[in-house]
């Protein structure tokens, strides 16, 4: 259907406001932080996980949620605050979910998140590092170059909305600008929301994605039906006027076309290794350059290549670990379950003229047992896995030879269970670990994890 002919049809409805209304306020003192960034008490023997809150608070808050063991609530006043407290720098903090660690000082945060990673390690893997790495830090602010803003049309609201979802995640929350994306993309905000406002297709776009490398940003449009000869025009003007490669995707990820053919490839440089990667609007990349840069540097001097190394690197994306460790390695094997991004990895390889590198193929979560590069002897393994973890493919791998294992993660938990597993099944002493701070502002942990053969 094209929309322009038929205007009358939404594909994208908003949910209604419904549920049980809060049912008490009451005072209490924060003694503690959740591991997902809220405060906790207690409160007549409950566990009161308080949004908003600090350690050592005294705040009025509103209850939002009942559970038989937990209740929770927001903060509607603070009356004894944290010294760490700090204005927060958005005005959109509270109401938008996309940070929520805004109002405590940004040292304080990654000290929670080592304690998120070190409770994680002992909870739930009953393993402890034998030290703890100095947890790793970049750009606090500004740092988001990979994303995506939901999209809704509201007539109660006012119009199209643009921006991450709200604390009630069947909302999406009115943005003006956002301090966490890098700021050609936060400059892009309201410009879109008039865009989209504009359109004739503006029920029918429900997202908008976002990536930047070292050049223009590149936008999805998620377009649920054809758009008009109108609504192309205005997003090639748009493009135009915001310096913005345009691309659109009315159906899966391989629908995704440019607006234009003439737009330049995109793409990152990683000064410190003299390699440039090149990449797709929707592929996979670390969203905080900064970071990124400092973990993979890391990452290598806890891993040790030498030229008589031979190296696993298992979920390999784009090469992001891969091509760096084939300038130390002798030789360097990624695997990973996308084929686009070995594609990918594989033109980077040849672009950079790095020839001791080769790519897989393989969905990791399943049987490798036909795979030939799992026969090849292996001296050392990098593995930077999704938030399941790893545990699949870790027991299938034959580990005989291979003395040092580097683990990247983006889930502590996951972590946890596979460390246990590295260590209680297969012999492995958990020398250091450490959380790095990925995506300042929000409770999401990632953490760098090193085991040495016993």
């Amino acid at each position: 259907m094209d929309i322009c002919e038929n205007t009358a049809l939404s594909r994208n409805p908003i949910v209604a406001r419904s549920g049980p209304k809060a049912k008490r306020e009451y005072e209490i003192d924060i003694d503690n932080l959740s591991h997902e960034g809220r405060g906790v008490g207690r409160l007549d023997g409950k566990t009161i996980f308080v949004a908003g809150a600090l350690v050592g608070e005294r705040v009025r808050a509103q209850q939002t949620g009942r559970n038989r063991h937990f209740d929770e609530a927001r903060t509607q006043e603070v009356l004894k605050a944290s010294a760490d407290r700090v204005e927060p720098r958005c005005p959109h903090f509270g109401i938008c979910s996309g940070c929520v660690l805004q109002h405590l000082v940004s040292h304080r945060q990654i000290e929670a998140k080592q304690r998120t990673l070190t409770d994680n390690l002992q909870r739930i893997g009953h393993v402890t590092p034998e030290a703890i790495l100095q947890p790793l830090t970049a750009d606090a602010w500004a740092y988001r170059r990979k994303g995506r803003f939901s999209v809704r049309y509201v007539e109660k609201k006012g119009g199209v909305l643009v921006g991450f979802r709200e604390t009630d995640p069947r909302f999406v929350a009115q943005l003006r600008e956002c301090h966490t994306v890098v700021p050609a993309v936060s400059a892009l905000i309201m410009p879109l929301t008039e865009l989209i406002g504009a359109m004739q297709a503006k029920r029918e776009i429900a997202q908008v994605e976002f990536i930047q490398g070292d050049g223009p940003v590149a936008l999805v449009f998620r377009n649920l039906v054809t758009l008009c000869a109108d609504d192309l025009r205005r997003l090639a003007d748009f493009g135009m006027a915001q310096d913005a490669q345009i691309f659109l995707q009315p159906g899966g990820a391989h629908s995704v076309h440019p607006l234009r053919d003439d737009y330049p490839a995109l793409g990152f440089n990683l000064a410190e290794y003299g390699i440039r990667f090149e990449f797709k609007p929707l592929d996979f990349i670390q969203v905080n350059a900064s970071l990124n840069a400092a973990m993979i540097t890391r990452a290598i001097a806890l891993l040790q290549p030498t030229a008589e190394d031979v190296v696993l690197d298992l979920f390999c994306g784009l090469g992001n670990f891969t091509l760096p460790l084939a300038k130390a390695a002798g030789e360097v094997v990624g695997v990973e379950g996308d084929q686009g991004l070995v594609e990918r990895a594989r033109e980077n390889a040849r672009r950079n003229g790095i020839a001791n590198a080769e790519f897989f193929a393989a969905d990791l979560n399943q049987d490798i047992s036909a795979q030939l590069w799992k026969t090849q002897r292996f001296t050392k393994l990098l593995l930077d896995p999704p938030r399941a973890g790893a545990i699949e493919i870790l027991k299938q791998m034959n580990l005989e030879g291979i003395r040092r294992i580097v683990y990247v993660s983006c889930h502590p938990a996951s972590l946890a269970r596979d460390a246990a597993y590295l260590v209680q099944e297969r012999g492995y002493r958990l020398l250091q670990a450490g959380a790095m701070d990925m995506f300042p502002q929000t409770a999401h942990v990632e953490a760098i994890a090193v085991f040495e053969a016993g």
